[in-house]
């Protein structure tokens, strides 16, 4: 190993001396400066010869060479007797090498103290030193000190040759230096090495004056002085020079007594060494009272220590040896002065071979009386040996007597003891302790050093430390005063206490503590249990009063291992801006878990001290320290508020620690704005609920916008207790009254404030949360739990139509509920609203989750009572579900309970049919009892957890409050929602000629067959042929099903507890099929599966979400939707924009959709634009809200029959078996009613997609008209714009089937807005209504119940809009009102008179018989005509009716005759109309519609003259045949019906086009009815009708002749326009007037009106869809 070490120096050394580093310019003169190559490798080699081999290896041997050459450069001029010295920072540029250290470099004479002078005086720098390179270098300079040769054949102590000399080279390398400080240090080493070689220069002659002294005192004593001492000091003197002192200095002093004082003045010429240069001083030095005494007394010899510490050897206090010189007289008139350090043979050797030392030692045996053979006597002797000897040469034996045998009892009796001794000059004063060994740690010798500096007043301290083996152990200090600083006197017995004091055991003194505050026992007990148990590190850092305390919260934690004590507290070492924490746990705590608390407070941890109790035999204890620093020292209060800030904050941490807040940069509000932590969560709860409404800024930028403005925050905080405090104002219009003008000057104050703040970003974020606390109506902050805390969290009612910047739609409430383990929201779009509660997995934007299915839920509930609301919530606490699924959905249940919980917090209840208030909740709105909720995803089966938590609130819903519980309908065992979505797809089917319940069709889906929706919609129809489907786990193909086979393969499994696809018979799919995971690489592709789903020639293999998305593009007749997730977007979208992340890799477009129609039986299974884009391209869609509707209106019924048993039940006349066992028998009923109403939707979507061009305008006014006085956001809702509507117009489109969905959602919300503010739902005849809309078997037995429904007025509206809706059209409630100026209210009066009148229900039964057996185009136009029908009688009842009306009259007035003549219109009419019915009744029986529905459907228009005919006969008191009769026979008689017809060719470009044509009909009807009258009047009464019109024809021949030839002129032209039908109109007038003196009939009055009508003349060929 050594060789191959030599081998490596040798190797580098070698490298180094071939590349020598550039000159840099710093060569000096003279072909010596620079070696040549072979020079300088053996230069190398001397150079570095001391340098350990390791160390060379780790440095490139440039960066040697460089450095070695450096030092050379320094050599070259060196004049005799200087020093060169080089402090710098290496650089490449300068030097040929770099570094991160200072570079130090001394050139000087060989001489002793070299190194240690410079490494003392480097130190005083705080620099370390790193590397020395220090070679002994023989060298050959000139007279002028250049450098002409380095000897390289020298070693170390060698002499040097003739005319060489010995230098020493050192290059030190220190911690780095800056630039600035470099010529520094540069001067501080010169002027050491400077003083190094003054005293080694002068050593000798130190030396000696040092032995010339001593002889001198040994051969006579100064006069007046002891001989044995002069003796004594020539002897030490003698012993100092042998070796035993470094001779640092000397000088001699002259004493002179001037004006009272002594003055000290040295001798000009007598310096030596570090004292050579003469300082001469003015008025020399004056001493001090205690330096007098010493130099006038007649000792000779005085040994100190020095004040200045030296320079040379060791940086250590000097020490002071000075001899006295006295006169003739014996006075003291000077001193020869040395200084210097006593060599180690001073502090090693025995004190019996020390002069001086060895004669005190026996002095004071001699004073103790102790022989040193004795026992005690070696103690003493042992004593002294191990005194400080610095203090043995200064204390007097006396005073060494006392101590040592002090020392010698204190090894007896273990007790500590304080010796002083005052410097005899007073600068220093000198401490020695002794103590108990084991009394001895670096704490208790801190707290002496302490005590002793602040009891002198010293400057400062300096120690020493003996601990041997001795009992005791001996500190020794030395406090130095500050120069002119008298040594204080000092109560010596009381100091020495309290060093004792210091030295006690901190465990002493807890006892003493625990004794006074527990008692003896008590504290003993408790010394037993923590003694041992409290750490070193602890009792160093606390008071044993502190650690009482610390123990009675450690005590008070139970047992429980999360248990946790806090206390805030303020110490010493705390600055204004800082306090100390303690955590108190059972459980270990690790930093990472607390910073983020602190942070969040506001605070810096500064730092943090843990300490661990360990308990014999029992758990570990933990309490953390932690310093926590405030950014301002007034956060933490003063005076009296300082005890309520601490209260606030450990109020807080605690509140956080127990997870009853959340912690967050919100809580830096607690001391920022002086709010409890209980406070701050209303700002936090407001906060989240900004951060769901959209908000820009994030949850940190508002914080610091709270932060930066804490007085408004306060503020706000206040606002929210003035509005929402019950305890704070009374509740009566007085307090109500002060209540408001509070909350004024509060806001006002928030708005003024406003103006000082300068970030304009934190003025909009406090406007907001000002908005939102304004627009909150109700909140729970204020209830508390049954133990009285307050609930765990907060919900907030809010008026989202007052919250600025809310984004559309914006509902008519919303509850927000906010908590640390729950965050939800429920948004309800009326008073009366029902929809799910969905667990979402969205935890930034669920609220916006929510608001979109709201959307579909409104679509949805337009058929049902309620409107749309929807909830969600999100569970902020989930354990990992892969590690714990139980855990998982036992948190996922508690988020939803508290979530539940919320919403009923701030709901009314009703009791007694009277509406109750929510205690301790300051209501800002009107009663609102109703509230409503239903499963959703994620909630499907916590129906009855909600009815529970209903029936622990006693809310009056009961289980009508969550629909689907144990104890209502079964959806699944129903199958309604599928059933529900089917009526869809076969109405879909119907309209391409297709019977899905006979005829085979091809399918693929979404599900699988263990789903409610996809399981039982595959199994609505044996003639399916499932081609392929997959759910999230499997993926099934049949490319050529057979479909009974396979129709009872998936009864199997739909009936097979939790099947998957795995579970299918495999034997039974076709050829090329196949079950493949989802999760496989790949999929093997077959032909087969290549023709069924219409892919690519050739494909063989597909990835699974490839083959997926084949599935959705596959060439079927129907893509059934039964799974969760959106699979179909619009081209236009993103994926980031459909929000299912999931579903993203096998999403289509729904342009790319080869399917032809699509069942949406899941929700959101297609974007709406999606849908509208399908729809565009030919595919049949509605929309997932009217597909799957019938869910909702199961649970809708289900609710409402159980609200109208619930008082029955409170009441005991029901019992809840009988109940339940009456809603299962209902079943059945309930579910056709359900069905029936979708149904009914679907027939109308069909009609409005039958009229979509031809209507398309009267569409965008109702668009237009929605938009203005509904909830309507076309935009929001996707619905075209105006230019949009334009386009289709032209290219002969209209409306889609998906932008009709949801015009008949806001048409009928409209209306029952509407409808449901009248009085309308109160008419008595609509209590059959009411009763309708239940099952028979409840009307049966509780007729009474279903009266007092609380929910009758709405139920009532809901049935009346869903029929005017459904039959009358999407806009025939728009164009009545738009026509006639009548109300919603009106308008459905007359539907339902004219309903009633022409038995609508009977004809619609007819029509719907025909399902399947006539082709859907021949029913819809069935439909229409009696959509025309209805449309011309309810104007006609708005026109003639034009106030409130009673139906159950009009119904009495028009129904009989209606009866009696509607269905004989083929025997009434007479001529060219009679044909004109037959030939219409033939045309639809030849497209296949009955012979009697036929008929009755060519004369349903023709039934409407009905109406003037009954008015005019019980007004004319005529028979009503007479008058039927006569109308018409006049109608045939002037062509009335080929007028109407003509009228109906009129041009319709626009829309007063269209309001022209309908004026003309009117007026058509209006002169038959009045020629009608006029016949009647005129002629003979009880005549058979035909003579009485022949009377009235004789009676007006001229002016009929008249009349006739301008008819027949206007008939021969083949497109008669506008001014022609009026001239004819006009005419047929002139006929009336003859015999118009009896004409004041009401249809006069109504020709008059009907010119100013705003009817469209659509219907004419169409009516309104």
């Amino acid at each position: 190993m050594s060789v191959s070490l030599d081998s490596s120096r040798n190797h580098v050394l070698q490298a180094a001396a071939a590349a020598p580093p550039a000159d840099n310019g710093r060569t000096g003169a003279g072909g010596a400066d620079l070696p040549g190559q072979r020079d300088f490798a053996d230069y190398l080699t001397v150079f570095y010869r001391h340098v350990a081999t390791e160390d060379l290896l780790s440095r490139d041997p440039a960066e040697l060479a460089a450095i070695a050459t450096s030092q050379r450069r320094l050599a070259l001029e060196r004049p005799d007797g200087t020093v060169n010295v080089r402090v710098f920072n290496p650089s490449i540029e300068r030097d040929g090498w770099q570094g991160p250290l200072t570079a130090v470099e001394i050139v000087t004479d060989d001489m002793p103290f070299l190194v240690d002078s410079a490494l003392a005086a480097l130190g005083g720098f705080d620099r370390g030193v790193h590397i020395i390179i220090h070679p002994q270098m023989s060298v050959r300079r000139s007279v002028t000190g250049h450098l002409e040769q380095v000897l390289t054949d020298t070693t170390d102590g060698e002499s040097p040759a003739a005319g060489a000399l010995h230098e020493s080279w050192m290059h030190l390398e220190i911690d780095r230096l800056p630039d600035a400080g470099l010529a520094e240090v540069e001067a501080r080493l010169r002027e050491v090495l400077g003083d190094v070689r003054n005293t080694v220069e002068d050593w000798p002659k130190m030396r000696a004056h040092a032995l010339a002294i001593a002889a001198e005192l040994k051969a006579a004593a100064p006069t007046g002085t002891d001989p044995q001492e002069a003796r004594e000091a020539g002897r030490f003197l003698e012993w100092l020079a042998h070796n035993n002192f470094t001779f640092l200095g000397y000088r001699e002093y002259s004493l002179h007594h001037e004006e009272g004082q002594d003055i000290s003045r040295s001798v000009p010429g007598t310096g030596l060494g570090i004292l050579r240069y003469d300082r001469p001083f003015a008025a020399g030095h004056v001493l001090t009272q205690a330096a007098s005494r010493a130099a006038r007394d007649s000792t000779i010899l005085i040994i100190t220590k020095a004040n200045s510490r030296a320079t040379v050897h060791r940086d250590a206090y000097l020490d002071y040896v000075s001899i006295k010189k006295f006169d003739e007289a014996g006075e003291c008139v000077g001193e020869q002065r040395f200084l210097g350090l006593y060599a180690s043979a001073a502090y090693n050797d025995t004190i019996q071979d020390i002069p001086l030392l060895d004669v005190r030692a026996r002095e004071v045996l001699h004073l103790t009386g102790l022989s040193p053979d004795s026992h005690s006597g070696k103690d003493i002797l042992q004593i002294l040996e191990t005194y400080p000897r610095d203090e043995l040469f200064q204390t007097s034996a006396p005073r060494l007597a006392d101590i040592a045998t002090s020392v010698l009892h204190l090894q007896e009796r273990r007790k500590t003891k304080l010796f002083l001794r005052r410097d005899d000059f007073g600068r220093f004063m000198s401490c020695l302790v002794y103590m108990p060994r084991d009394r001895y740690n670096t704490a208790v010798r801190l707290r002496i050093e302490a005590l002793l500096l602040r009891a002198f007043d010293g400057e400062n301290i300096d120690f020493t430390t003996r601990v041997g083996e001795s009992s005791l152990a001996r500190l020794h200090f030395v406090v130095r005063m500050a120069p002119g600083h008298e040594i204080p006197e000092v109560d010596e017995g009381a100091l020495e206490q309290r060093v004792i004091d210091a030295t006690r055991t901190w465990d002493e003194d807890l006892s003493d503590a625990l004794s006074d505050a527990r008692g003896a026992e008590g504290g003993a007990r408790a010394m037993a249990a923590y003694a041992k148990a409290l750490p070193e590190a602890y009792k160093e850092d606390f008071d044993v009063t502190t650690g009482v305390r610390d123990l009675e919260r450690i005590e008070a934690l139970g047992d429980s291992m999360d248990a946790t004590a806090l206390h805030l507290y303020d110490d010493d070492s705390c600055g204004p801006a800082e306090r100390r924490f303690k955590l108190y746990r059972r459980g270990e705590l690790s930093l990472t878990e607390a910073l983020p608390m602190f942070t969040h407070l506001g605070l810096e941890v500064v730092d943090e001290r843990p300490y661990q109790l360990q308990l014999q035999d029992g758990p570990t204890l933990h309490i953390y320290d932690f310093g926590l620093r405030a950014d301002d020292p007034a956060k933490w209060g003063s005076g009296a508020r300082r005890d309520e800030v601490s209260q606030h904050f450990e109020a807080a941490v605690r509140a956080v620690w127990d997870g009853v807040v959340e912690s967050d940069g919100f809580n830096a509000l607690v001391l920022a704005a002086d709010l409890t932590w209980r406070q701050v969560v209303i700002l936090r709860a407001v906060a989240k609920y900004l951060r769901q409404t959209g908000s820009t800024f994030s949850q940190d930028y508002l914080v610091t916008a709270l932060v930066a403005n804490a007085g408004i925050a306060r503020d706000l905080v206040d606002l929210f207790e003035a509005r929402f405090d019950p305890d704070a104002f009374a509740d009566s219009d007085q307090g109500r009254t002060a209540r408001q003008e509070r909350e004024d000057a509060i806001a006002d104050r928030i708005r003024e404030a406003l103006g000082e703040v300068a970030s304009l970003d934190q003025d909009r974020i406090i406007r907001a949360f000002l908005g939102v606390i304004l627009a909150s109506l109700r909140t729970n902050y204020y209830q508390r739990d049954d133990e009285g805390a307050p609930k765990p969290y907060v919900s907030i009612k809010l008026n989202p139509k007052a919250v600025p910047d809310l984004p559309a739609p914006r509902p008519m409430f919303e509850i927000w509920v906010y908590g640390p383990r729950v965050e939800g929201v429920h948004l309800r779009f009326g008073k009366v609203a029902r929809g799910g509660l969905r667990w979402s997995d969205r935890r930034e934007d669920f609220r916006t989750e929510i608001l979109g299915l709201v959307k579909a839920q409104m679509v949805k509930n337009a058929v049902i009572v309620p409107t749309g609301s929807k909830g969600g919530f999100f569970a902020k606490q989930l354990p990992d579900p892969a590690v714990d699924r139980s855990a998982w959905l036992d948190e996922g249940i508690a988020a939803y309970r508290m979530f539940i919980s919320g919403l009923l917090d701030v709901t009314d209840n009703l009791v007694d049919g009277a509406p109750v208030p929510p205690p301790r909740v300051v209501r800002h709105d009107e009663d609102d009892t109703y509230l409503v909720v239903a499963a959703d995803k994620g909630t499907a089966k916590f129906s009855d957890i909600a009815n529970a938590k209903s029936a622990d609130y006693g809310f009056w819903l009961d289980d009508a409050f969550a629909s689907g519980g144990s104890a209502g309908y079964d959806h699944k065992a129903m199958g309604i929602t599928a059933r529900g979505a089917w009526e869809s797809v076969k109405r879909h089917f119907r309209e391409m000629g297709i019977d899905t319940q006979t005829e085979e069709f091809t399918v693929v889906g979404i599900g699988d067959m263990s789903g409610d929706v996809f399981g039982n919609g595959m199994l609505l129809s044996e003639h399916i042929r499932l081609v392929a489907a997959f759910d999230h786990r499997n993926i099934f193909v049949d490319p050529d099903p057979d479909a009974a086979t396979s129709f009872a393969e998936r009864q199997r499994l739909f009936e097979l507890p939790g099947s998957s696809w795995r579970d299918y018979d495999e034997r039974l799919i076709s050829e090329g099929g196949g079950i493949f995971d989802r999760s496989a690489k790949s999929v093997r592709v077959t032909p087969q599966m290549v023709t069924a789903l219409g892919l690519a020639e050739g494909t063989t293999s597909l990835t699974p979400a490839e083959l997926m998305r084949a599935i959705l593009e596959a060439p079927v007749d129907l893509l059934w939707n039964g799974g969760i997730g959106t699979y179909v977007k619009a081209s236009s979208e993103t994926n980031g924009e459909i929000g299912d992340r999931a579903n993203d890799s096998i999403r289509i477009d729904g342009a790319d959709l080869r399917c032809k129609v699509v069942g949406e039986g899941g929700n959101l299974g297609m974007s709406q634009l999606g849908r509208i884009e399908a729809a565009l391209a030919g595919v049949r869609v509605n929309t997932d809200a009217i597909d799957n509707s019938a869910g909702v209106d199961t649970s809708d019924h289900e609710v409402n029959i159980k609200i109208a048993l619930g008082a029955l039940i409170r009441s005991g006349e029901l019992s809840i078996e009988r109940r339940n066992e009456l809603l299962s028998s209902m079943t059945d009923e309930v579910a056709a009613q359900v069905l029936r109403d979708n149904y009914e939707q679907n027939v109308l979507l069909g009609n409005a997609r039958a009229q979509q061009h031809s209507m398309l305008t009267v569409h965008e006014r109702l668009i237009q008209f929605l938009t203005e006085e509904g909830d309507l956001d076309r935009a929001l809702e996707f619905l075209p714009t105006d230019a949009d509507i334009a386009r289709r117009q032209k290219d002969g489109l209209g409306l889609v089937s998906p932008e009709f969905a949801v015009l008949v959602a806001y048409a009928k919300l409209y209306l029952k807005n509407q409808i449901g503010a009248s009085s309308l739902p109160d008419d008595p005849f609509f209590a059959e209504t009411l009763h309708e809309y239940f099952p028979g078997p409840l009307r049966k037995a509780y007729a009474g119940a279903i009266d007092e429904h609380p929910l009758r007025r709405e139920i009532i509206t809901n049935s009346v809009v869903n029929s005017m809706v459904n039959r009358g059209g999407i806009t025939f409630a728009f164009r009545a009102a738009e026509e006639t100026g009548a109300t919603p209210d009106q308008v459905a009066r007359a539907y339902v008179v004219c309903r009633e009148i022409f038995d609508l229900p009977a004809y619609v039964r007819a029509v719907e018989a025909t399902d399947n057996i006539v082709p859907t185009e021949a029913q819809t136009v069935l439909y229409l005509e009696f959509r025309r029908l209805i449309d011309r009688a309810v104007r006609w009842f708005l026109t003639n009716r034009p106030g409130q009306f009673d139906i159950v009259a009009e119904l009495e007035r028009f129904q009989p005759g209606v009866q009696q003549y509607g269905h004989r219109m083929a025997d009434l009419l007479q001529g060219a109309e009679r044909e004109r019915l037959l030939h219409r009744a033939a045309e639809l029986e030849g497209a296949g519609v009955p012979q009697e529905l036929a008929l009755d459907a060519a004369s349903l228009l023709d039934r409407y003259s009905l109406l003037d005919c009954i008015e005019t006969a019980a007004e004319t008191g005529e028979e009503l045949g007479d008058v039927v009769s006569t109308y018409f026979r006049l109608s045939e008689s002037f062509s009335i019906d080929a007028m109407l017809s003509r009228v109906t060719n009129l041009p319709r470009d626009n829309r007063w086009d269209a309001l022209a044509r309908g004026a003309l009909r009117d007026d058509l009807y209006s002169v038959l009815i009045a020629l009608t009258r006029s016949a009647l009047e005129v002629s003979e009464h009880g005549a058979a009708p035909a003579d009485r019109v022949e009377q009235w024809f004789a009676l007006n021949a001229e002016a009929l002749r008249r009349a006739q030839t301008s008819l027949a002129a206007i008939d021969r032209m083949s497109h008669p326009g506008i001014a022609a039908l009026s001239v004819a109109l006009r005419t047929l007038r002139t006929v009336t007037r003859p015999a118009g003196a009896g004409l004041g009939s009401a249809a006069a009055s109504r020709s008059g009106r009907s010119e100013s009508s705003t009817r469209t003349g659509e219907e004419a060929a169409t009516t309104g869809a």
